[in-house]
């Protein structure tokens, strides 16, 4: 098979196609990490996009299933320089080109992503379409024109796809906390059950009275993919529990719990996507090294009046990286101090604070603000 990929801007490149035949859009943005394809590809973070690895050698140890974060591939389409199709570790069931066509997604290798990445950092990120298969069935497709018909990622109702159907419970015997999927990684829930937390998951739709029916001690949003404006029933939960228990984020969480107390969010111009991402603790005054995949941000003074503080900002571009606010008890990081692979550095403390907030609170019976 062929594959190609054309972007918004009018640029069209041809390649090699793998994993399954297919025309799909989205936007491309890529990714610094250097392992770690399985947990990105299956992040529902990257629901709408097709992702892109800077990294070279993609597939080399194939696909094991141990550390998917979800149950499938989310981004509509992979693309790498080059992919190995004879991988060696001994944990891997199937490739990487089968996992690709077991769910129906394609792939673009044998490109220059080199140059896609710098077209991407200088103009931003970019409607894309590919298109892999036989050379006589896509070699007349316009491709570009598909990819400038798409709609914006911001007009897309995207949480609806990604969050459970219905509410689960991981027991534990710790703090219970409720837990509002909007495409929850599986790590963010492995490193709260590892410390004993009791979680309640809910739909990112859960109404207030259906949050409060599982007496929580705290409240957590997670992360997800599109613009946090979308997420208004999670924005409507954290103002009507911000102030009568603990309210914690990750990423798209973070963003949704600073629109809820009045602050604003922008779109970045290519996203931090990755695990090398500079963040420095303000009070700290010490940098850690974090794993990134958002593509929104915190807009920095805007949270003047909010009762939020900017605890935290990547040393790269100055964008806000952590808030909280001590009489509203909120914790909120824009990274994943959970994400494996990837710098540890992050995971105690963060989710240490989580449970020491949540001890110096009394657990509310319900109400709002």
């Amino acid at each position: 098979m062929i594959g190609v990929l054309g972007l918004e801007d009018g640029t069209l490149v041809e390649g090699s196609g793998f994993g399954a035949p297919g025309i799909v859009s989205g936007e491309l943005v890529f990714t610094t990490i250097m392992s770690g394809y399985e947990e990105a590809l299956t992040d529902p973070s990257y629901h709408g996009q097709m992702l892109m690895f800077t990294y070279p050698l993609q597939g080399n140890y194939g696909v094991s299933g141990d550390d998917f974060q979800s149950d499938r591939m989310w981004p509509v389409a992979m693309v790498c320089r080059e992919y190995w199709d004879r991988p060696t570790h001994h944990r891997s069931v199937r490739t990487l080109n089968k996992f690709l066509l077991d769910e129906g997604k394609p792939g673009l290798c044998g490109v220059d992503t080199r140059m896609l990445t710098l077209k991407v950092r200088t103009q931003g990120v970019m409607r894309a379409t590919i298109a892999v298969g036989a050379r006589d069935e896509i070699c007349d497709l316009d491709v570009v024109k598909m990819a400038r018909s798409q709609p914006d990622i911001s007009a897309q109702d995207l949480l609806g796809d990604v969050t459970c159907k219905s509410s689960y419970h991981i027991k534990g015997s710790g703090p219970r906390i409720a837990m509002l999927d909007l495409g929850i990684k599986r790590n963010i829930l492995r490193s709260l059950s590892a410390r004993g937390f009791d979680i309640h998951v809910l739909p990112a739709h859960a109404s207030i009275s259906d949050i409060e029916a599982t007496s929580p001690e705290a409240l957590f949003v997670s992360n997800g993919p599109g613009d946090p404006q979308r997420a208004v029933a999670a924005m409507a939960a954290v103002k009507h529990f911000a102030g009568q228990i603990p309210v914690f984020g990750i990423c798209l969480g973070h963003q949704i719990i600073a629109l809820a107390l009045g602050a604003d969010t922008f779109k970045l111009k290519f996203g931090h996507h990755g695990g090398n991402q500079p963040v420095k603790d303000l009070e700290k005054n010490i940098v850690y090294i974090t794993s990134q995949n958002h593509n929104f941000a915190v807009v920095p003074g805007s949270e003047e009046g909010t009762g939020l503080e900017i605890v935290q900002v990547n040393t790269n571009d100055g964008t806000v990286e952590g808030i909280k606010s001590d009489e509203l008890d909120i914790l909120a990081v824009q990274y994943h101090p959970e994400a494996h692979p990837g710098p540890l550095c992050t995971e105690d403390p963060f989710f240490a604070s989580v449970k020491r907030m949540m001890k110096r609170k009394v657990p509310a019976a319900g109400g709002g603000r």
